[in-house]
């Protein structure tokens, strides 16, 4: 087999588990899609392989603490809450995974509906 038919096969896998997985990450503010060392595919990948069996409900890439990363919540089925995957903008590492019950969900989202 060819290296360009296999770099093809390798992409469309890549866009099929993608694709699965529904993710379509939002930017916290324009252009740090941009600033990425990885796709937002590949993230997505890292982020959904922590809890396989679980469903992503939102994906954005943002900066906190003056680290560029892609953060996801993520639902899974006969657990209440979410948990928050953290990943690397530019390394693909998991920076962090932490689980938020719905108490500390509706917190979150007050506090994020009050910011200017």
């Amino acid at each position: 087999m060819r290296i360009p038919t296999m770099l093809a096969m390798v992409a469309m896998l890549v866009a099929d588990v993608a694709f699965a997985h529904g993710a379509t990450v939002t930017e916290a503010a324009p252009g740090l899609l941009k600033r990425a060392g990885i796709t937002p595919d590949a993230a997505t990948a890292t982020a959904q392989a922590k809890f396989p069996k679980g469903k992503i409900e939102s994906a954005e890439i943002e900066e906190e603490n003056g680290k560029l990363l892609y953060s996801f919540d993520i639902e899974t089925p006969g657990k209440s809450g979410i948990d928050e995957v953290n990943v690397d903008a530019h390394t693909g590492k998991v920076l962090g995974v932490a689980h938020e019950t719905p108490r500390q969900q509706a917190k979150e989202k007050a506090e994020e509906t009050t910011k200017p």
